[in-house]
């Protein structure tokens, strides 16, 4: 999730300051992100400094409230017409993980993936819970969040049975002696004389 857009959109409904922003954030989003309240100074520091917010003088709590320009609404018009492209989501440790696993030796790669297979399907059923614990209206946005983050731990299930499967058919190819320099280095010598 972008933090920058996020914060976009929440001052598109109006002027707030940063504890207001993070609250309705995290409140858009059933806290399944929770957003830290210096990312949002922060992102505030970078939106302003664009001229994408603008900051308004201190309220008598000692607040400081935020307020979208036009410039900010128009890069937050483009971003909800721009797809977001697969190269713009975060690398995936869980494939990365597994992948060296394969290749480091001593690693049971089978117990890797049973015990990330056992976590998900925690996550999964958390998840559910949580999106059938309210139905009300003003509930929608969270229970969007959560379904798809149901979707992406149902598709990381499926995956890891693709990945246990494949294990199964796995014949590691045989180990090669490992070639020390100096010991090339001799060979070379000795072959010259």
């Amino acid at each position: 999730m972008s933090i920058r857009h996020g914060l976009l959109a929440l001052l598109e409904r109006g002027q707030m300051y940063g504890y207001q922003l993070r609250s309705a954030f995290e409140e858009s989003t059933g806290s399944t992100w929770p957003l830290n309240i210096g990312q949002v100074y922060t992102t505030l520091a970078r939106l302003e400094r664009d001229g994408l917010v603008r900051s308004l003088p201190e309220s008598e709590g000692g607040q400081r409230p935020y307020e979208i320009t036009d410039a900010g609404r128009a890069d937050l018009a483009l971003w909800f017409a721009t797809p977001i492209s697969r190269a713009d989501r975060p690398r995936d440790e869980l494939s990365i993980k597994l992948a060296l696993a394969l290749t480091t030796p001593g690693v049971d790669v089978r117990s890797v993936v049973q015990t990330q297979r056992s976590a998900t399907m925690r996550a999964l059923q958390e998840f559910t819970r949580l999106k059938y614990a309210s139905d009300k209206p003003e509930d929608l946005p969270w229970r969007l969040v959560l379904d798809a983050m149901i979707f992406q731990a149902e598709a990381e299930v499926r995956w890891l049975d693709h990945c246990e499967t494949s294990l199964v058919r796995h014949r590691p190819a045989p180990s090669r002696p490992v070639i020390h320099p100096e010991a090339v280095d001799r060979a070379d010598e000795e072959a010259r004389r």
